[in-house]
């Protein structure tokens, strides 16, 4: 009989899933192509990992020359193009997209995997509705035919907590956030208590985003700006970020932005990210100063997106876990 390391070499998609896989990307780029977006390639080994504290990037050692005595030089894989999207659209690109594939690192479960594939799109001139309605055309043409017809449905934070919770995300008090979570996903606190937003970002996570888009694309939009991360506020209501993510079957699907264009705001937010990271005890991030000084020089009025395209997959192909649609998944890589 044969063991599971001897099998350990073969593929966990079948081949027909991955013909799937292939068409629908093919789908995808005749999607962009058809309305003049360029496909772009940027590294996926980059000089700076990200400060957010919910993401973790994943170290590369790099010998230079290959010499054996000079010193190894840390880089980074990407966890996103994002950054260096928006250097290529400060430079005049004019509006891009890539398909990518991206690490997160200590991430893996039915829906996760530590190298996974990012569709991701900048569009100049649009508002968050525009871009929404476009990613509803690109998902809904790619979901086609798979199951019940799906409608496209827009909610605010606020009323996802509503209708979910009782709860008003941004009035709450903090012991009824804990009461929440502790009832709905058997939250105990372990060595610190949670912030606010970690308890707003456990019950979105953990059980409001599952219930989310059963029979629909439910958009999600109007995020606490405490969470906007690379996206602008809302001037008619400075409590939220122009933000949404987009939920169907009770999967997290995208995460756009209208992008935040201040260089001094983003550093601003990087530097707040960092302290955050050292009240939890996490590494503190050398800023992408690349980044910023292309903010500096001057980004256009745009909207960006990144969805998750092997998520995608499993939605069209009917499989439950991600292993099913990504040939090798981390322990097969």
């Amino acid at each position: 009989m044969k063991t599971d390391s001897a099998l350990s070499w073969q593929p966990t998609t079948a081949r027909l899933t991955l013909k799937r896989r292939a068409a629908l990307l093919a789908q995808t780029r005749k999607f962009f192509a058809d309305r003049g977006v360029l496909e772009v390639d940027t590294p996926m080994v980059v000089h700076a990992a990200v400060t957010d504290v919910h993401i973790h990037s994943a170290r590369v050692e790099l010998e230079q020359g290959g010499a054996a005595d000079r010193p190894e030089r840390s880089f980074f894989l990407h966890t996103s193009p994002e950054y260096a999207m928006k250097r290529l659209l400060a430079a005049g690109s004019g509006d891009i997209y890539q398909i990518c594939h991206v690490v997160r690192a200590l991430e893996r479960s039915d829906q996760h995997n530590a190298e996974f594939t990012l569709v991701e799109w900048y569009r100049e001139g649009y508002s968050l509705d525009a871009l929404m309605s476009e990613v509803a055309e690109l998902v809904l043409a790619l979901l086609s035919g798979t199951s019940a017809p799906l409608h496209v449905q827009r909610i605010s934070y606020r009323e996802a907590f509503l209708s979910q919770l009782q709860l008003d995300p941004f009035t709450a008090r903090a012991a009824d956030l804990v009461e929440a979570a502790t009832r709905t996903v058997g939250f105990h606190s372990v060595g610190r208590e949670l912030a606010r937003d970690e308890l707003l970002e456990l019950l979105m996570g953990a059980y409001i985003g599952p219930r989310l888009g059963q029979d629909a694309l439910t958009f999600v939009h109007g995020y606490p700006a405490t969470q906007a991360a690379l996206a602008r506020l809302d001037s008619h209501d400075p409590r939220t970020a122009l933000r949404f993510e987009l939920y169907c079957r009770g999967i997290e699907l995208a995460n756009g932005f209208q992008e935040l264009a201040s260089s001094a705001e983003q550093r601003m937010r990087f530097e707040q990210d960092n302290d955050e990271r050292r009240r939890r005890g996490l590494p503190v991030i050398a800023l992408d100063e690349r980044l910023l000084a292309a903010l500096e020089h001057g980004l256009a009025a745009c909207a960006g997106v990144a969805l998750g395209f092997d998520r995608l997959v499993m939605l069209a192909t009917g499989c439950p876990r991600i292993d099913e649609v990504v040939p090798f998944p981390i322990e097969r890589a």
